[in-house]
């Protein structure tokens, strides 16, 4: 199958908007991470999503719409807490789950109950969407269990010739998927740590938490990034936790051993550092976020047996990037006092 490049003018979304009511799929940029789009609907279409990622079929999709107003035409009903959350968060990088009315197909909800609905905050996606006129289901635009793709370059890594084109819309922003909320419930529960915060939640509904939930292998998860090993660069990475000078000797243990080290860190730990190949990934956590699945393809561009990865904070954002880290990790290495 030939790949087409379209470019972010009217004619061009028009030509792949026609491509998703032909019942193809489309990778198109977010300010997370690129999508794969399928007409939600169509089951034919769907299918053809879990066939080019490799994905599982008991992992949810998440449904695209152009609006707050498209909402209602998918779910059964908008509690008062939801309907909170999607006047604060919505358009952006924040996805509510709901009870579905069963207008999606049951391929992209896994069978469940409940269906995850974002809109995004990007003005190339809302306006392919909108020129749809469909609801779009969309995972990242990647092979199931790596790395997601930030760019268009790596959509065609992963599946040049496997999906009918990509919508080129240079990096995205906040480089990690969306913050996922589950308000089926009485209270608000963030099944996927994200840009939106639990802290930014709990202003809006104070009783929002955080799951706790250990998801275990034989169970359906209700949401995307639960189940399944996701993000995994093609070497071994592990993650480091512990001052440079701990950091720089689990370094140099390898590189004892004949390996070849790549490192991804902030730019501060960066300078205190020297291994084989280097990827610093700024300093603040939106800097990291936004370059953390870059990161993580880049060195599969280089010759490293094995990656080293600072352990950032987990405050604010940097328990989202945490999360994504750890479903990455082989291992990790602590440091002992």
């Amino acid at each position: 199958m030939e790949t087409k490049m379209w470019k972010t003018d009217e004619q061009s979304i028009k030509e792949a908007a026609q491509s998703i009511l032909n019942g193809e799929v489309v990778a198109f940029p977010t300010e997370t991470v690129y999508g794969l789009g399928a007409d939600a609907t169509n089951e034919h279409a769907i299918a053809k999503i879990f066939q080019a990622k490799g994905r599982p079929a008991d992992n949810p999709l998440i449904v695209h719409v152009d609006a707050p107003s498209q909402i209602g035409r998918y779910v059964q009903e908008i509690p008062e807490a939801a309907q909170k959350l999607i006047d604060h968060f919505m358009p952006g990088p924040f996805t509510i789950i709901l009870k579905n009315n069963k207008e999606i197909t049951p391929l992209v909800t896994a069978g469940l109950d409940s269906v995850g609905i974002r809109i995004p905050n990007h003005p190339i996606a809302r306006a392919f969407i909108q020129a749809t006129g469909k609801p779009i289901a969309a995972p990242s635009a990647n092979l199931s269990g790596k790395p997601s793709p930030t760019k268009a370059n790596h959509v065609l890594e992963d599946l040049k010739g496997k999906i009918s084109g990509v919508i080129e819309g240079g990096a995205t922003g906040v480089g990690l998927e969306s913050t996922v909320v589950d308000a089926t419930g009485e209270i608000p529960i963030i099944l996927r740590p994200g840009n939106v915060t639990l802290e930014d939640i709990k202003k809006i509904v104070p009783s929002a938490r955080m799951t706790n939930a250990i998801q275990k292998q034989d169970n359906q998860p209700k949401s995307p990034g639960m189940k399944y090993n996701h993000y995994e660069p093609d070497a071994p990475l592990y993650v480091v936790h512990g001052d440079s000078d701990f950091f720089q000797k689990q370094i140099d243990l390898y590189r004892k051993k004949h390996y070849k080290v790549g490192v991804l860190a902030s730019d501060s730990l960066m300078d205190e550092l020297d291994a084989d190949q280097l990827f610093p990934c700024g300093e603040n956590d939106k800097e990291i976020a936004a370059k953390l699945y870059d990161g993580l393809r880049y060195f599969n561009h280089t010759n490293v047996d094995l990656i080293l990865a600072e352990a950032f904070s987990t405050d604010g954002v940097g328990q989202a990037i945490m999360n994504r880290l750890s479903k990455a990790a082989s291992d990790h290495l602590y440091q002992t006092k």
